[in-house]
């Protein structure tokens, strides 16, 4: 069953049995690719593949149903929905104008514009500075609506004025809008990207389960001068996004 991974779970005792392996059937549904089988195996094929027994399978089953992302059919079987969401790719890409188009294409909205401390865990980008403007923003796929991903940017207090509050509304990527419209002289972005758990914030935002995987992303950018002026940390939906890394191998 080369569509499903891993072959058995790692489990956590913390989490109910079902969640996890509907979790990890998800992820295996949403990330096929275009050509494969659209009729998944019987409930026994599946409840010895995850390592579960047959109760928890068909509990399992019965989640991504009611999330349509499967049906299900006496005497015929289980079958992924044809138009069941594949994951979208997060790239990371070696220059300012791939950020750019990365982040575009998505309607956004400014949930909040405000000033305040800046975190502790960050404080190290902003020697010096005790508080930075915050923009947060829900990002929405343009074609059904559904969020896909929020995000803060937190901005060093010489570069905020100079944001239009009104780029962002129109859902410009913050990138740009420091390039572009507030006339930043970007040199470099340092990209982090790690796995985490959907807090309750997150999962109310993004209508996902508490505790579901996302994929968190902490984005660094730095002007002509080396200072920090932006801090970007954006969560992805783990069942709609994926991580790529290019490395150009080429001999000079």
């Amino acid at each position: 069953m080369t569509l499903f991974a891993p072959d058995s779970l790692a489990l956590n005792r913390k989490l109910p049995l079902w969640y996890q392996v509907s979790q990890s059937l998800r992820a295996s549904i949403l990330g096929r690719a275009p050509d494969a089988p659209l009729r998944l195996p019987t409930e026994d094929r599946l409840a010895e593949h995850y390592g579960v027994s047959v109760l928890t399978m068909r509990q399992a089953l019965k989640e991504l149903e009611s999330e349509g992302l499967i049906s299900r059919h006496r005497r015929r079987g289980t079958f992924i929905e044809a138009d069941a969401r594949r994951v979208r790719t997060v790239r990371l890409l070696g220059s300012v104008d791939a950020i750019v188009a990365q982040q575009s294409g998505e309607e956004a909205e400014l949930l909040s514009c405000r000033t305040g401390p800046v975190p502790a865990e960050l404080a190290a980008y902003f020697p010096g500075i005790a508080e930075t403007a915050t923009y947060r923003r829900l990002r929405r796929d343009p074609e059904s609506g559904e969020p896909t991903n929020w995000a803060e940017n937190l901005l060093h207090p010489d570069v905020a004025p100079l944001v239009d509050p009104a780029d962002l509304e129109r859902g410009q990527p913050m990138t740009k809008v420091l390039r572009d419209g507030a006339g930043v002289r970007i040199s470099r972005i340092t990209d982090t990207v790690e796995a985490r758990l959907a807090d309750p914030e997150t999962a109310q935002l993004l209508d996902v389960p508490l505790l579901s995987p996302i994929l968190h992303y902490t984005g660094v950018t730095y002007d002509h001068t080396g200072r920090v002026v932006d801090v970007a940390r954006i969560h992805y939906r783990g069942d709609r996004f994926s991580l790529t890394v290019t490395v150009d191998a080429r001999a000079e």
